[in-house]
């Protein structure tokens, strides 16, 4: 349920804030519960109310990280709200975040990552083409799969050494290209400008497709992903369009790249989140040492 305080919220977020769509939509939601599960909603609810909507958050099951976000959703709300003379206090001053334990991102080895490539080459025709292009961009450049999938076809056709990315909050970026998938690229150029040329002209877009935003989608990117992880006798469940990406960082970060360099390279804003792949390398090298070390072996 939305309100004209809501509405006015959320524009803003757009405006002020420079909130993505995907923010938006989130906080919408969020402020939509708020308001429906709230006696009086937003604007009647007193502190007690608030903490008990809050509070409530966790027995129906959502996650930490949703909980935090409805909080922040909240929070920014309210704050708003006094601004606009619209309350004069604030109930949700005393909400807490909740513990959130640490997150380890799912990662694939670089044979794993190698094994994919083989069962998406072993495709024939223009699908397999297709799926290496997009596995070998992906693991080459950590692009997000948005940014993936909505590249233009005019940004490769010079076979450039890196793309100009625009990521959240509209910040562009260098994604570099290596050789391989360069390489890949020019293959898949010549099967989509061939397998579709009545409409392979008139789309903008790297990846086209009947989709309603005219290129592939996540979804189906994800199921080509699934289809190559069990040919190449991977766990499904471990792969994902973003695990390319976690791949990525991590690899980069066990070959002793800077932590500054793979942040910059993955977009994120905040440091903090890059840190995460730290730990995944730092884990993974220890596991090689325990394994591999003479003096770690048991006897």
């Amino acid at each position: 349920m939305s309100t004209p305080q809501i509405e006015a919220f959320l524009e803003m977020m757009a405006v002020e804030r420079d909130a993505s769509p995907h923010t938006l939509s989130a906080y919408g939601r969020d402020l939509a519960d708020a308001e429906t599960a709230l006696t009086g909603g937003l604007m009647q609810a007193d502190e007690t109310a608030v903490e008990s909507w809050y509070a409530g958050l966790g027995a129906r099951g959502l996650s930490p990280a949703t909980q935090s976000r409805r909080r922040s959703a909240v929070r920014q709300f309210y704050r708003f709200a006094l601004g606009e003379g619209w309350r004069q206090d604030d109930p949700s001053r005393r909400l807490d975040a909740p513990k959130q334990g640490r997150s380890l991102p799912k990662v694939l080895s670089r044979d794993e990552v190698e094994r994919l490539l083989a069962a998406a080459s072993a495709r024939d025709g223009a699908a397999g083409l297709r799926l290496v292009a997009l596995v070998e961009l992906a693991y080459a450049s950590g692009l997000r799969v948005s940014e993936l999938l909505a590249l233009r076809v005019e940004a490769v056709r010079r076979d450039p050494a890196f793309l100009i990315v625009r990521g959240k909050g509209g910040k562009e970026r260098l994604a570099p290209l290596n050789a391989s998938a360069r390489e890949a690229v020019k293959a898949w150029l010549v099967a989509r400008d061939a397998a579709r040329p009545e409409k392979a002209a008139d789309s903008p877009w790297l990846f086209p497709s009947a989709s309603a935003k005219g290129h592939l989608t996540p979804r189906r990117f994800a199921q080509l992903l699934d289809q190559a992880a069990i040919d190449a006798a991977v766990d499904p469940a471990r792969v994902s369009p973003h695990v390319l990406r976690h791949a990525f960082a991590t690899h980069l970060l066990e070959g002793g790249a800077d932590l500054r360099v793979v942040q910059t390279l993955l977009g994120h804003a905040d440091i903090a989140t890059t840190q995460i792949y730290t730990h995944v390398a730092t884990d993974r090298l220890a596991q090689v040492v325990r394994d591999k070390h003479p003096l770690a072996r048991d006897d």
